[in-house]
């Protein structure tokens, strides 16, 4: 059985990451109580193979606190029954959820009398932290939308290939906030900048003219080959431990010109058969 744990919290995306696992051939369970799920993995295991081949469990703060504490010995029973699990964890900005919250008007499962919706928030990341402290995927959606979160979680999770660390190079920019998903970050605001180039301001660093430009500065060949020998270096690390999901995410101010150009280079360089290599452009309209 190859499990996916989907957790995180209210407002962040975990029922759209749970569709879209169930689009991808999961069997999905939604708000499992974790005291249910040693009898449900056994059921599952001695079940019709077909149907459990898949599975995606949500556990999250709706479950009872007391239970959250005991989550590491839920990782722990799946590794002793021979269960491959991953840990998706989902978050996103306080000031993100709750504009979310306001705009659908919805209720946050730990909002009552005593707790404002902003203490809920704040609550709740308390409480899962015995569950994103153990989580294989982290990704924050603070400046994500539904199709790209959805496509996040199919590319990642729902079309990876077995063994395989997924790779996942992203550019992004530093005026539009930090993904703070990312294992390594690298910032290229120090290098010569296309935006101050008329003719280059309103292209991209996927056009050839912005391409050109950079690869005829010395400093940004050197940048380029410093972190693509950190990476060469260290990413098989990563990979001979077990990890499973590797990210790199390189910015520059707006995203558009030096990020683009850098993270699609690095890739190029990175290409592996060891590696299934993801490309996004967070910022990139």
């Amino acid at each position: 059985m190859n499990l996916i744990i989907v957790s995180g919290l209210s407002g962040s995306g975990k029922s759209i990451a749970l569709e879209t696992l169930e689009d991808s051939g999961y069997y999905c369970i939604d708000n499992l109580p974790i005291a249910l799920f040693e009898p449900f993995v056994i059921d599952a295991m001695q079940g019709n193979q077909q149907v459990y081949r898949k599975v995606a469990i949500s556990i999250d703060a709706r479950s009872h606190g007391e239970s959250l504490r005991h989550f590491p010995q839920t990782l722990e029973l799946a590794a002793q029954l021979g269960i491959s699990c991953q840990v998706l964890f989902l978050k996103a900005g306080i000031e993100c959820l709750l504009k979310r919250f306001s705009e659908t008007r919805r209720k946050h499962p730990l909002t009552d009398g005593a707790h404002s919706l902003t203490e809920a928030i704040e609550l709740e990341e308390k409480l899962l932290v015995p569950i994103a402290s153990r989580a294989d995927l982290v990704i924050d959606t603070s400046y994500t939308n539904v199709h790209q979160l959805r496509d996040l979680v199919r590319e990642r999770v729902g079309a990876k290939r077995e063994r395989l660390m997924s790779v996942y190079c992203l550019s992004f920019g530093y005026k539009n906030g930090i993904p703070f998903d990312a294992d390594f970050t690298f910032d290229a605001r120090c290098l010569p900048n296309p935006h101050w180039e008329p003719t280059l301001r309103p292209k991209t660093g996927r056009d050839p003219e912005v391409i050109a430009f950079l690869e005829n500065i010395p400093e940004v060949k050197h940048y380029l080959d410093d972190i693509t020998q950190f990476m060469q270096q260290w990413a098989p690390r990563f990979a001979t431990e077990n990890r499973v999901y590797l990210t790199i995410a390189i910015g520059c101010t707006g995203g558009q010109h030096r990020s683009v150009y850098l993270t699609e280079a690095l890739a190029t360089r990175l290409q592996s058969p060891d590696y299934d290599l993801l490309i996004r452009h967070r910022d990139l309209r």
